[in-house]
This record gives C-alpha cells, sequence and structure tokens, in this order.
C-alpha cells in the first residue's frame, strides 16, 4: 500500500500581484467567443508548450491526391513540427502514420510542397468534416525555407490589426 504525504503546508500562497492593468484579473481575459468568425491569426500556447499560430484566409492548402488532383483544405494552425487542416467528411480520413503531400500557396500560382506525416485524425461532427495534425517530413529541399515562412507567419501574427469595415476615401481625398 503507498503512502500518502499531505503537500498542502508546503503549497506556496496565492499570487497577490496585481495585474499588468492594474484591474483585476477578469478584466485581461480574452473571451474567444466575440472573435469567433474573425480573421485573426492569434498565437496560442499549447499544454504540451508549442507554439502555433491559427491560420483562416492567410494562405491556402491543397492536398496532392495522387491520380486524382489536387483537393482544396482548409489550414488551421502552422508550427515549427507541423500544421492542421480539415478535410470534408464525404473525402475520408487519412490513417496515422500515412505520408502526404500538400501544397501551401501564397496566391493562386505560387505554392511550396510539403512533405507530411498524419499524427491524428479526429471526426468533427458538428461541422462535418476530419480534422488532421500533420508533422514535416524532414530532410526535404525545402526545410529551411519552410523553418522562415513559419517564422514569418509567427511574427506576423504579432502585428496584425483587424479590419472591421473601415471606411473607404471617395474619388478625391481634399
Amino acid at each position: 500500500m503507498s503512502k500518502v504525504i499531505d503537500i498542502t503546508p508546503r503549497l506556496k500562497t496565492v499570487n497577490t500581484h496585481p495585474t499588468q492593468s492594474g484591474g483585476s484579473q477578469d478584466q485581461n481575459l480574452l473571451n474567444m467567443q466575440e472573435l469567433k468568425g474573425k480573421f485573426q491569426p492569434i498565437l496560442l500556447k499549447e499544454r504540451r508548450q508549442v507554439e502555433r499560430t491559427i491560420l483562416s484566409d492567410l494562405i491556402s492548402g491543397m492536398l496532392v491526391l495522387p491520380e486524382k488532383g489536387l483537393y482544396k483544405v482548409s489550414m488551421y494552425d502552422i508550427s515549427g513540427d507541423g500544421l492542421s487542416f480539415s478535410l470534408d467528411k464525404h473525402m475520408g480520413a487519412f490513417q496515422v502514420g500515412e505520408e502526404i503531400a500538400l501544397r501551401v500557396y501564397l496566391n493562386t500560382k505560387t505554392y511550396f510542397p510539403l512533405h507530411v506525416k498524419v499524427k491524428h485524425a479526429t471526426l468533427d461532427t458538428q461541422e462535418e468534416v476530419v480534422r488532421h495534425g500533420v508533422e514535416y517530413m524532414k530532410g526535404t529541399a525545402t526545410d529551411v525555407a519552410l523553418q522562415h515562412f513559419v517564422n514569418f507567419i509567427i511574427s506576423l501574427n504579432e502585428g496584425l490589426q483587424i479590419d472591421d469595415g473601415d471606411m473607404m476615401a471617395g474619388p478625391t481625398i481634399a
């Protein structure tokens, strides 16, 4: 039988330092429901301590399906180790460990190829898609460019702002 050690007396006291804004901590909370549907890559700290940048409409992705052609996927986030995308449920799902080819498009014609390995696939019944998490295959010709691209996306995230329908100027500026 194992012994249970009571660590309560050893716990540190609750942090009583004021928040940066000088107000309560609730003022510093970000309501994600208010931001839902708006475009803004957001830098997230996840439980596994990986920084990810969420992608909405910044870049687009295409799956390369041998003997079938290209299939557009929605890309959601990108990190130095991998990215995630969703695939319509009717298209099926890739198996964990499966290697696939992706194209990341910067505009309608310019892309760079990626070779990735599926780490997980999860069915989202509400949106009727299968979300895939993939990791980059190492040792490809685009490794260095990919890391620069990911770093660019992450640093770009820090300066982005949302256009909430700013008024457009007319034909003259006077």
